[in-house]
């Protein structure tokens, strides 16, 4: 089995991405999990630049890193400036990291036109880079920026480049497509002539702005290239860097090169979840392998073929990257997905029995109304209860009220006063909140927790506004989403209304009562 060594650049060309500022914590603890995972390489930063990459490396040397090298990321020297002369190439030294990698020009008209040198200096800009580190003990990955441009514009003189790294004694040859407009079949091609001019090890780093960044990356391993560099979930300055949530598994499982070790590509998932919540964005659920809807199905004939055969329609099983396989809720997906939910509820009821078309036509009229189950099954699931007959209410809304005040003082905006009963006892409290809705799930929380003390344990986690009728202006119907959470698991909830905070109200007491419903089915 061929080796691929990961070279992982989250922490470096990912942080370029827009929006993303990563803390020293939010650092280290990716690298933690990278290093679990089993990632070869993990550049971080350049430590020449800020003053928070510098306590980075300097917290990083202190870990016990299993499976990764820490890799110092900086440019060549300066025009004009021997290696060791220049700043920048010492800060890479005071990283403390036992590799480096270091940038250089390889399209002459970079070198022209953007360094305005000549090509020669370049060149020795290049060579005395990597010979000055190599001499101080280093492992130097080289990445020639720009390097398929600068082939297609000047091929003898990229090659050139190439060899003053090789020569000065580079451990790895990275050929970049840094514009990321290269196409497979020349990212293929070029690598492939490079690989076979050169003993020294070559390396792929792709970005995404023709979409290619993945296939190209697999084009050049194909070509003979054994390190991939790329960032988790594929972010990155622009359109973002090549995929590595993409890139692995297509090279471990498909084509069987070793990238990680076969235990650990069960995690790849939750890394990439763990990521986009350090990251804080909002992971893509389209993502392939990784994301929430890479096996979702919702077609009857598409679940009722996954269920005689998965492979019908998944390329992989879905644990082999650590992701699970979703049936979603809808009014396409047919009688054998809907009876799996009601048969949890009640295993008598049939595919043919009238609870089935009973529970089928209410579904269809909720999602005629805006409903939309596929990411809300515990409110499907209470909707299944209240038509089988199987539902009891453990409280009664009398009435609430919210006010909004503005400007917010300490932190509360909002207030709400609401009236329950339960059973024979009624109950009225009143809570502040960070908007409305806060302060409503507060007070519900409040005046139900004398009930049901397990409510404590519940807390909101998401709270997500959708608007149905764009064209009906303020008139429009809402979907709220609310994702909740216990010790046990966690759980999405929906409303649906015309006015956002009566949306609001039905997804928090689905969210409760869902809650509620576990709770008594677990004791």
């Amino acid at each position: 089995m061929t080796k691929i060594a990961i070279y992982d650049s989250t922490l470096r060309d990912g942080a370029q991405a827009q929006g993303i500022s990563y803390s020293v914590e939010d650092k280290i603890k990716i690298v933690e999990q990278l290093d679990a995972l089993g990632i070869r390489y993990i550049e971080a930063g350049n430590p020449g630049s800020n003053p928070k990459d510098l306590e980075f490396f300097a917290r990083v040397a202190a870990l016990p890193l299993k499976n990764a090298k820490i890799i110092a990321f900086g440019s060549t020297c300066k025009v004009g400036v021997a290696a060791a002369a220049d700043a920048n190439v010492r800060s890479l030294l005071q990283a403390g990291t036992k590799a480096i990698a270091v940038f250089g020009k390889s399209w002459d008209f970079h070198v022209t036109d953007i360094l305005r040198t000549t090509l020669e200096e370049n060149l020795r800009m290049i060579g005395d880079t990597v010979r000055y580190l190599k001499q101080r003990g280093m492992e130097v990955v080289f990445d020639a920026e720009h390097f398929f441009d600068g082939y297609k514009a000047n091929a003898g003189y990229a090659m050139q480049t190439l060899a003053a790294a090789a020569d000065a004694g580079a451990d790895c040859l990275c050929l970049c497509d840094t514009n990321g407009g290269s196409f497979p079949e020349e990212i293929f091609a070029i690598t492939q002539a490079v690989t076979e001019r050169f003993q020294t090890a070559v390396g792929i780093h792709c970005h995404n702005d023709g979409e290619m960044a993945v296939a190209n990356s697999l084009a050049a391993v194909r070509a003979g290239a054994t390190q991939v560099q790329g960032t988790i979930n594929g972010i990155g300055e622009r359109c973002g860097n090549a995929n590595l949530c993409s890139i692995v598994p297509n090279l471990q499982i498909k084509l069987g090169y070793g990238c990680l070790p076969a235990e650990s590509l069960p995690r790849l998932t939750s890394l990439a979840r763990y990521v986009s919540e350090i990251a804080n964005l909002a992971p893509n659920d389209k993502a392939p392998f990784v994301g929430s809807h890479a096996f979702a199905h919702k077609g009857g004939m598409h679940i009722d073929a996954v269920n005689k055969a998965p492979t019908a329609y998944e390329h992989i099983d879905p644990e082999l990257v650590g992701n699970r396989r979703t049936i979603l809720m809808s009014e396409v997906a047919g009688r054998s997905t809907l009876l799996a939910t009601i048969n949890a509820i009640d295993p008598g009821v049939k595919r043919d029995s009238p609870e089935t078309q009973r529970i089928m036509d209410r579904l269809k009229q909720l999602e005629h109304d805006g409903y939309q189950f596929e990411t809300a099954e515990s409110s499907f699931e209470l909707v299944v209860r209240k038509e089988l007959g199987k539902y009891q209410p453990f409280f009664e809304l009398k009435q609430f009220k919210v006010i909004v005040n503005e400007p917010s003082f300490d932190g509360a905006n909002s207030s709400a006063m609401i009236k329950i009963r339960v059973g024979d006892m009624e109950e009225i409290t009143a809570a502040e909140g960070d908007g409305p809705v806060n302060a409503l799930d507060n007070a519900v929380r409040k005046a139900l927790e004398r009930f049901y003390p397990a409510i404590k344990e519940m807390k909101l986690t998401d709270f997500k506004v959708r608007v149905l009728d764009s064209d009906m202006a303020s008139a429009a119907k809402v979907r709220v989403l609310i994702e909740s959470a216990d010790q046990h698991e966690s759980w999405t909830t929906i409303g649906v209304s015309t006015d956002v905070i009566n949306a609001s109200w039905l997804a928090l007491v689905d969210a409760i009562e869902y809650k509620l419903v576990r709770d008594r089915e677990r004791a």
